[in-house]
């Protein structure tokens, strides 16, 4: 099955993950490559004869590349390991050529520092892929926009307005309330269904409807817009995990409009055009009502917050209403996989290591003693395991490994190599992650490993980088870990679970689906028993 078909059908069920925080570059899709060799393959052919295999006098080492489409060949269904392999035998630095764009990876801990940290200021950029471009706007969203002063005013709002410390706190109800609705919604399937939980489906619910909520309101899911919100986040997963031929050969860009990949871009947009319309107008009338001012006895969601500071005449930067809709889309798209793709790892590996789960749920029962009631925001602010927990899912199973594409600004030296400007960076987050230079049993699931606290999610470390670092790294990072450590904690201290039909741990599923992010592949089927039945 070609993995354009694969990301079609994963739209039904839930999407191929957006972004960490974040849009990720997609892996060559087998059918376009052999389009592509059918339609090209006279011109590689003498383009292969007159080729004089070199590296560049100064660059970094690079694997040996084919005439017209460079290394694309070699990223294979999973880029972060074929990356990862490449960098063993090349170097955790090498400059491949992805068509005829330069694409500078970073395997090691001491090369990201570099990157992320000490040029940071030269690797800012955002190369303008032509999905981004359609879906978002002509990339006036955070994660795509170019750097410069729009993505610093972006920044700033996000930063200050939409995800501060404060503002995070200021959803915990709403994170309490829909992890209790998830609570309920296993409890139910459990006793419909001899306690087999499709867990997969359920935690994919509850992060989508978690960030409809935040997004644009408590009544998305009674008017039916979660679902659609769903579908459209999946959509957009789907194509931005596509290979278009424009972003890397661009004298071959007209080829996109053959795949039918830009007509289903442009429906897509119209679809969430028509939705977030709705939606901005429909707060526009409720803000209108209540004569502009804030009611405080209703939830303030982002919308809420963005048409405020639309109108704001302090703001020294006016967003338009085509900007409110990029930032939301980003919202959407990151919020969502970031949470849904760590919890199911979260589970899973907690069901392979039975020691660290009775540890786990050892801390977070303790001094409960029953199993009513919901583990409050506060208790879970005390809970060290629990947040060496998933740290450690982080350090295995980044949900976006590649973190997102940067562009180099202009030309830079990095470890001594010459970089030209417009280079692209893929920082392998994975590849760092386990680095046996830098961690021990890199392979092996232990979240002792964080029980000192020292390492966390601000990118300061360059060992350990889930979220990115420096200027562009995620600004939803805190949003997402007290959305993930709540639905946590209370799912191991409401229930205890096991595998179904006498399958072992050593026989669980832990491969990962082709495509640019760490998603489990397959579905999570376990059994859920409520604690002390």
């Amino acid at each position: 099955m070609s993995g354009m078909r694969r990301a079609r059908e994963k739209t039904d069920h839930r999407p191929q993950a957006m972004m960490s925080s974040t849009l990720p570059t997609g892996p060559l899709d087998p059918s376009l490559l052999t389009t592509l060799f059918i339609v090209l393959v006279p011109l590689s052919l003498l383009l292969l004869l007159l080729q004089v295999k070199r590296n560049s006098r100064g660059h970094p080492p690079c694997p040996p590349r084919l005439p017209l489409i460079g290394n694309l060949h070699q990223l294979g269904p999973l880029p972060h390991r074929s990356l990862h392999a490449l960098s063993q035998q090349h170097g955790p630095l090498m400059l491949l050529r992805l068509g005829q764009v330069p694409v500078l990876v970073v395997s090691s801990p001491d090369a990201a520092r570099e990157v992320l940290r000490n040029q940071d200021h030269a690797c800012a950029g955002r190369p303008a892929l032509k999905a981004a471009r359609i879906l978002l706007y002509g990339c006036k969203d955070l994660a795509f926009a170019p750097y410069g002063d729009y993505w610093k005013q972006l920044r700033k709002i996000c930063s200050v307005h939409l995800l501060s410390p404060k503002r995070v706190q200021s959803y915990r109800l709403m994170r309490e309330e829909e992890v209790e609705s998830m609570i309920g919604k296993i409890s139910s399937q459990a006793s419909a269904s001899a306690n087999v939980i499709d867990l997969s489906e359920v935690l994919y619910s509850f992060t989508n409807d978690v960030l409809c909520r935040v997004v644009s309101g408590k009544f998305t899911r009674e008017e039916g817009r979660n679902r659609l919100f769903s579908e459209l986040v999946g959509e957009n997963s789907a194509l931005t995990s596509m290979i278009f031929v424009g972003d890397y050969i661009p004298w071959l860009g007209w080829l996109d409009m053959f795949f039918g990949s830009v007509a289903r871009c442009n429906k897509n947009k119209a679809r969430w055009d028509k939705l977030l319309d709705e939606v901005i107008k429909e707060h526009a009338v409720r803000s209108a009502q209540h004569g502009g001012e804030e009611n405080d006895g209703e939830e303030k969601d982002f919308v809420d917050v963005l048409l405020s500071l639309q109108k704001d005449a302090a703001m020294d930067f006016v967003l338009t209403t085509e900007e409110i809709k990029a930032l939301l889309v980003d919202m959407f798209g990151a919020g969502t996989d970031t949470s849904y793709i760590t919890l199911e790892w979260a589970m899973a590996e907690l069901i392979r290591s039975p020691r660290a789960m009775r540890k786990l749920q050892d801390e977070v029962r303790r001094g409960r003693g029953s199993v009513e009631g919901l583990v409050r925001e506060e208790e879970v602010s005390q809970m060290a395991y629990l947040k060496a927990v998933v740290k450690e899912v982080l350090r295995l199973h980044p949900p976006a490994p590649l973190l997102v594409p940067r562009e180099l600004l202009k030309d830079c030296s990095i470890q001594g190599y010459s970089i030209p400007k417009k280079a692209r960076v893929f920082v392998n987050a994975w590849a760092i992650g386990r680095d046996p230079r830098s961690w021990e049993s890199p392979e092996e699931f232990r979240p002792e490993r964080f029980a000192d606290g020292a390492l966390d999610f601000t990118g300061n470390d360059a060992r350990y980088v889930p979220f990115g670092a420096g200027r562009r790294i995620c600004p939803g990072q805190n949003f997402a870990v007290a959305a993930l450590e709540l639905a946590l904690a209370n799912l191991v201290s409401r229930f205890d679970w096991e595998l179904p039909g006498g399958l072992t741990r050593e026989e669980l599923q832990m491969n990962e689906a082709p495509g640019t992010t760490i998603q489990r592949q397959g579905r999570l089927h376990l059994v859920a028993k409520p604690w002390g039945a």
